[in-house]
């Protein structure tokens, strides 16, 4: 990603964060439209998981600037993931839900250059993940 790029991603979220009980909310909504199937997959109660994805996001975001040191904490998370259930054609709902909720979440602010952005970063974070999990031997079906 580029310096323009980063900053875009990182600035956005900076404006995510103080709602960002909300846009978890969001999120999962979204997920659970688009893949139903997924909800399984999850609690019952998801107050942790939302936490959770929002400050496994934010490390990400805050430290995509220097992917070498950020790789490997996604790729961890990748590889736990296969445990989870989670299959790499997953990864396309789980985009589509994130750019709803970013498009949600900041209004007007979701110009094409932010959702450009967004939509790199999230390239870059979920083929880490992908192929984490696709070393730990989860087989790539209709990988998105």
């Amino acid at each position: 990603m580029d310096s323009h790029h980063i900053d875009l991603v990182q600035s956005t979220f900076a404006s995510v964060v103080p709602i960002s009980d909300l846009a978890s909310r969001i999120f999962y909504d979204e997920l659970f439209a688009l893949e139903p199937d997924l909800r399984a997959l999850f609690a019952d109660d998801l107050t942790e998981q939302r936490r959770k994805l929002m400050m496994m996001l934010g490390a990400a975001v805050n430290g995509i600037g220097d992917w070498e040191s950020t790789a490997p904490v996604v790729r961890e998370l990748g590889s736990r993931h296969v445990g989870y259930g989670v299959q790499p054609a997953h990864f396309g709902a789980v985009g589509a839900a994130l750019l709803t909720t970013l498009e949600k979440g900041l209004g007007d602010a979701f110009t094409p250059a932010v959702r450009e952005a967004w939509t790199e970063c999230y390239v870059l974070i979920s083929s880490e993940m992908k192929d984490a999990m696709l070393a730990a031997g989860t087989p790539e079906v209709a990988s998105v």
